[in-house]
Order: C-alpha cells, then structure tokens, then sequence
C-alpha cells in the first residue's frame, strides 16, 4: 500500500484529490495538512511514501515546506499548483520537489505519482511548464 500525505490549504481541494487517489487499489491517504508547518509535522507523524503539495499556502509556501521535508526525509514531493510555470519548476526542483502538476489535472496528478514511484525520477510534463 502506497501512503500519501495531502498538503493544501483549501478543504475542498484535499477532499477532491482523495476522492480521485483512492480509486486506485493500492493508494492510501496516510494524513492532511493545511499549512506547510503542519505538513513537516504529519510527515513524521504518518511516513508517507510521496506527498502531494500545494505550492501557496497561508503560513509558508511549498518551496519553503519542501526544503525543511528535504532536508528531514527522501520522501518524493509532487507539487500541485495552480501557478505552473517554468521559473516554479526550476524552483521546485532547486527545494527537493520532483514534480509539479496543475492540480486541476487529475490525470496529471496520477500520473505523476506513478511516475515518481515507479522509477524515482521527476515528473515535469512539457506541456504544464508553458501553462500559465
């Protein structure tokens, strides 16, 4: 069973990639988090194997957040925003996150948590870079 923390700021956002990650058999939401402090806290407190984070968050951003996770775990960070660009993405990649996905898209969003788990790469799809 895959555990994956869900880190955003907005209820309704976690709420609607849970209903989509747990159609997947072998998926497990393992923990929530609203704000980026409270993400490092549920990191240690549930282990996840990948976290999906929001990159605009109230009392830290996600870059800041994936830094101190980094710098704590190997755990794969896949970034869901709604501010894609190239810049953040070379950003994110600069903080330890190894993916990034509008989080609009859940195919998207699928398939970058089975790209990161499956060969331990990074997920930075051509097309979402140029999205605005």
């Amino acid at each position: 069973m895959v555990r994956i923390l869900l880190v955003d700021d907005s209820q309704h956002v976690r709420k609607a990639l849970r209903n989509v990650l747990e159609t997947h058999p072998d998926w497990l939401i393992c923990g929530e988090a609203s704000t980026g402090h409270e993400a490092i806290e549920e990191v240690e407190r549930c282990m996840p194997d990948i976290i999906l984070l929001d990159f605009k968050m109230p009392d830290m951003n996600g870059l800041e957040a994936a830094k101190q996770i980094h710098e704590r775990t190997r755990v794969p960070i896949l970034m869901v925003t709604i501010y894609s660009s190239e810049q953040l993405n070379n950003e994110a990649r600069r903080a330890g996150i190894q993916g990034a996905c509008p989080k609009e898209q859940a195919k998207c969003v699928v398939r970058g948590i089975e790209s990161l788990l499956e060969n331990g790469g990074t997920y930075f799809p051509a097309s979402v870079s140029r999205a605005a």
